[in-house]
């Protein structure tokens, strides 16, 4: 099932819990819930997409807002691990990119470590190992939600986005749940959902919105 905003939100993919108490969008009753996707090696997600989620997380959660932090892998699957998401929680450490960047702009701590605590819970996307064998529907369902237009293109251009998506499904060790099923185009990724489990925004990339939107949910 892929996820459509302004539909009930299908629940988070989630293979381990490795900080805070299990749970999920059917478990989180009359609370927005915002949920931060991130990957272990990407910069942006430690240097914008998680300080914002801190931030909200400070400022909101007495008010009826649940945040959550989702770990995913959609390249670099050596690691964008769950054992690397422990070492993260457990101790601080940060590797690959993310340390270089955290490095570079002055952000790291002790050498390896990033320069704040994520107080929310966390869990790690449930990753299935890919066969190279991909469903017509599935590849369609992906399709579609990049193309929402695809049905009405010209044939040839049709083909060459099949052949494209094809080409990715197969470079792909691992597909990964929530990524997949709110069609999420990279990381930081925000997922919002309001407090009767509707999906009200995906959104990738340092957006400056999301404040916002939770500051309009809690009117309503």
């Amino acid at each position: 099932m892929i996820a459509q905003i302004g539909q009930k939100a299908p629940n988070l993919g989630v293979s381990k819990w490795v900080q805070g108490m299990p749970t999920n969008f059917d478990q989180e009753k009359d609370r927005i819930v915002l949920v931060e996707v991130f990957q272990v090696n990407c910069p942006g997600c430690f240097l914008y997409g998680l300080p914002e989620a801190i931030s909200i997380y400070q400022k909101y959660r007495s008010e009826g807002v649940t945040v959550l932090g989702l770990a995913t892998a959609f390249e670099d699957f050596d690691k964008n691990t769950v054992e690397n998401l422990e070492l993260l929680i457990k101790t601080g450490e940060v590797i690959g990119e993310t340390k270089g960047a955290l490095s570079k702009y002055g952000r790291i701590v002790d050498g390896n470590k990033m320069p704040y605590k994520i107080p929310f819970p966390l869990g790690m996307d449930l990753l299935t190992k890919e066969t190279g064998n991909v469903s017509s529907e599935k590849m369609m369902d992906f399709i579609k939600s990049q193309l929402p237009d695809f049905d009405s293109q010209p044939e040839d251009y049709k083909a060459q986005i099949m052949q494209r998506v094809k080409e990715y499904f197969k470079s792909k060790e691992y597909s990964a749940h929530t990524f997949d099923t709110f069609s999420l185009r990279g990381t930081p990724s925000t997922i919002l959902v309001d407090r009767k489990g509707i999906l009200r925004d995906v959104s990738f990339g340092q957006t400056g919105h999301i404040e916002q939107m939770i500051q309009e949910l809690l009117k309503e």
